[in-house]
């Protein structure tokens, strides 16, 4: 089946896959989709973040600390890249003004099909510069586990 569009494969491909992560775990993390994500206007960091996981059960707002984002591209993974580096910078700027500061925060870029994985340690910014197809799904979602232990 084709899927054209980011909004379809967020829904068809990476949702089944986060909302498994979230059962795994017991609905003891969070995972918000489609979630307006205004931290800091001045330094751009604003918008909406296809999927965001936090380390709390609360699914009504976001609440820190935020562990990881998500971002659903079309075709090209390497088009997510800057977006999902803001996002993560921007978790870090949040999880701190609630005084919920985590070591690491990561960050995944995905066409649903092909999945890259990030961490933004303090300033330090980690890519693996491996792709993992879906194929391999087991391993992407020992990758996402992983993030939240």
């Amino acid at each position: 089946m084709a899927i054209g569009t980011e909004k379809a494969r967020s829904e068809l491909i990476v949702s089944p896959v986060l909302v498994e992560l979230r059962k795994h775990f017991q609905k003891k993390i969070s995972l918000f989709s489609g979630i307006e994500f205004n931290i800091d206007p001045d330094r751009g960091l604003t918008g909406i973040c296809d999927f965001l996981i936090g380390l709390s059960e609360e699914q009504l707002f976001v609440q820190a600390p935020v562990i990881a984002l998500v971002e659903a591209k079309n075709d090209n993974l390497k088009s997510g890249i800057g977006q999902c580096l803001g996002e993560m910078l921007a978790a870090q700027i949040f999880n701190e003004r609630e005084n919920r500061s985590i070591e690491t925060i990561y960050g995944v870029v995905t066409t649903g099909t092909i999945w890259q994985f990030l961490s933004l340690n303090s300033r330090s910014v980690t890519i693996d510069l491996r792709e993992y197809a879906i194929g391999k799904l087991p391993k992407i979602f020992g990758i996402l586990a992983s993030f939240l232990v």
